[in-house]
């Protein structure tokens, strides 16, 4: 018989599964189009990452910034408070969220291959 985890396991596993992603998240959220902070907490919810706080988000665009990965501008608030900061792709950033997309799609794979293998299936060479 499975045991089942409890809830704050199985969110503390995912916790740490999207923190080895969560920078590739977010540019692939900014090459959707630009956005402002609370906007990524909102875009991730939306897919299932709920996870996710402004005060996990704004170190790392911080830090995407300082490396080129992302600029950024200032708007109008659409509701009429103060402008906002919205991020943006770079020309590396957009290399990074390449490069970053293949290198998760081969990680998945191969975490895929291990996690649905059969353990009572006998493989034989040919």
């Amino acid at each position: 018989m499975t045991e089942k985890l409890p809830a704050a396991a199985g969110d503390q596993r995912r916790s740490q599964l999207l923190r080895g992603v969560l920078d590739l998240c977010l540019l692939a959220l900014i090459a959707e189009r630009p956005r402002y902070g609370y906007e990524f907490v909102e875009a991730l919810a939306a897919t299932g990452l709920d996870l996710v706080s402004e005060g996990s988000i704004y170190p790392l665009l911080a830090r995407m910034e300082r490396t080129g990965l992302v600029d950024t501008f200032r708007a109008p608030s659409a509701t009429g408070g103060a402008p906002r900061k919205y991020y943006r792709l770079t020309d590396e950033g957009r290399a990074e969220l390449t490069v970053g997309r293949a290198a998760w799609q081969h990680f998945s794979e191969a975490v895929g291959r291990t996690l649905n293998n059969d353990p009572g299936e006998t493989h034989h060479d040919a």
